[in-house]
C-alpha cells in the first residue's frame, strides 16, 4: 500500500525535493506540480485561486491522498480569509484532504501549545512583518520577527544550514514557546535537532510542518525521525487512514 502526498510549490522553489521529499517514510510518495506565482512572476490572488485550481486537479489525476499549497508567503498573503480560500480552491478541485504551509504551521503550534512565537525569515521586513502580523491576528504573540533579505531564490538555496542555526540561537528568548523558520526554499532540516537542544524549545520550519500535516492528515503512524519535537507529537483530530492501492 502506498499514500501519496501532492505539494503545489512555487517553480523557483528548489529546495523541497533537496530536504522535504527524502523525509518523508517509506511507503509515502511525494509528487510536485510547481507554479510560476512569485518575484517576476508573481500572480494576482484571484489569478492565483485558478491556478491552484488546476495544479490541484493535476495531482488528483495522480490520486493523490492529500494535497498541500506549499508556498509560506503566498498562503498568508490573503490574511485568514485568503488562506481558507485556498484551502476551498483544493477542495472544490477534488483534493481528498488539502492543506497549505501556514495552515500546517498553525496546527503544528496548537499541537505543541506553543503561543509565544519568534518569528525568523530570509524575506524583506515588509514580508515579514506581515508574516507576524498574520499570526497575531490567527492569535499568537510574536515575540520578535526579524527578516534577513535575502536576494531571491538564489539565495535562499545558497545559505547554509548553518546560517538559520546562528540567526536562531542569536533570537533566543527565554519566554518563548517555540521558533518558527519561515520558508519552503531555504535548508534547516539539519539544524533542528541542535537547536532543540540548545534552546530547550521545539523548532518548526515550513517544510517540516507540512511534513507532519500531511502525515497526519493521512493518518500515517511512523513518522519520520531526527524533524524535531513536533513529531513526538500524536496526529490526533482529523487524521484518517487514506493510503491508495498500487
Amino acid at each position: 500500500m502506498t499514500a501519496r502526498v501532492g505539494l503545489i510549490i512555487p517553480s523557483s522553489n528548489r529546495m523541497v525535493e533537496q530536504e522535504m521529499v527524502g523525509a518523508f517514510p517509506a511507503g509515502v510518495t511525494a509528487h510536485i506540480t510547481r507554479l510560476r506565482m512569485t518575484g517576476s512572476n508573481r500572480l494576482a490572488f484571484a489569478d492565483l485561486l485558478s491556478r491552484i485550481a488546476e495544479a490541484t486537479r493535476a495531482l488528483v489525476d495522480a490520486r493523490c491522498d492529500v494535497i498541500a499549497f506549499h508556498c509560506t508567503a503566498n498562503s498568508m498573503e490573503g490574511g485568514a480569509d485568503g488562506e481558507q480560500e485556498i484551502l476551498a480552491a483544493l477542495t472544490r478541485a477534488g483534493a481528498p484532504r488539502a492543506t497549505t504551509t501556514i495552515t500546517a504551521i498553525q496546527r503544528a503550534f496548537d499541537a505543541l501549545g506553543a503561543k509565544r512565537i519568534v518569528l525568523i525569515t530570509p524575506y524583506s521586513a515588509t514580508t515579514t512583518e506581515h508574516e507576524a502580523d498574520f499570526l497575531r491576528q490567527a492569535g499568537y504573540d510574536v515575540l520578535s520577527a526579524k527578516g534577513f533579505s535575502l536576494a531571491g531564490s538564489d539565495a535562499y538555496c545558497a545559505t547554509p544550514p548553518q546560517f538559520w542555526h546562528d540567526r536562531v540561537v542569536a533570537a533566543a528568548r527565554p519566554d518563548a514557546d517555540a521558533y518558527l523558520i519561515s520558508c519552503a526554499n531555504i535548508s534547516v532540516f539539519g539544524v533542528i535537532d541542535d537547536l532543540e537542544a540548545r534552546l530547550e524549545r521545539p523548532i518548526v520550519t515550513s517544510n517540516q510542518a507540512v511534513v507532519w500535516e500531511a502525515l497526519r492528515l493521512i493518518g500515517w503512524r511512523a513518522p519520520p525521525r531526527h524533524l524535531g519535537r513536533l513529531f513526538a507529537t500524536s496526529f490526533a483530530g482529523e487524521a484518517v487512514h487514506a493510503v491508495s492501492a498500487g
